[in-house]
């Protein structure tokens, strides 16, 4: 893993590993600090963000606590559980996404996150 961030959701704050060699990765850290409110799909947590980037190695299922960037809608995604395109209890984003990190810790916390919460995500000092 390379770079952390820290995103804070409301009172809910977790610190994320970003991956090494990700251009995806590097576009959002080039970006930092980015602001949003947040939308829920099931149990993911999305907001647009000013980054522009295309697919790069998209992937059409993500993990538990994956960091995803959307290209289709330029948003910021975090995983936590089933979104309403899984099936039994794979995490499935609504289109390929870019893994470009992943939380540290439990990502289930974000379950109490409504949409409309402010999330913020800047760099780990």
């Amino acid at each position: 893993m390379g770079e952390k961030i820290r995103i804070k959701a409301g009172n809910i704050e977790m610190i994320a590993d970003l991956l090494e060699n990700s251009k995806t990765a590097q576009a959002i850290c080039d970006a930092l600090p980015l602001e949003g409110r947040a939308n829920r799909w099931g149990k993911e947590i999305y907001f647009h963000i000013p980054v522009e980037f295309e697919l790069e190695n998209g992937q059409e299922t993500v993990g538990l606590g994956d960091l995803g960037y959307w290209p289709q809608g330029n948003a910021f995604c975090v995983f936590f559980g089933p979104t309403p395109m899984s099936q039994g209890d794979e995490i499935r984003p609504a289109s390929a996404v870019n893994v470009f990190g992943r939380i540290i810790g439990d990502p289930r916390k974000l379950e109490k996150v409504t949409p409309g919460t402010t999330v913020l995500v800047t760099t780990e000092e």
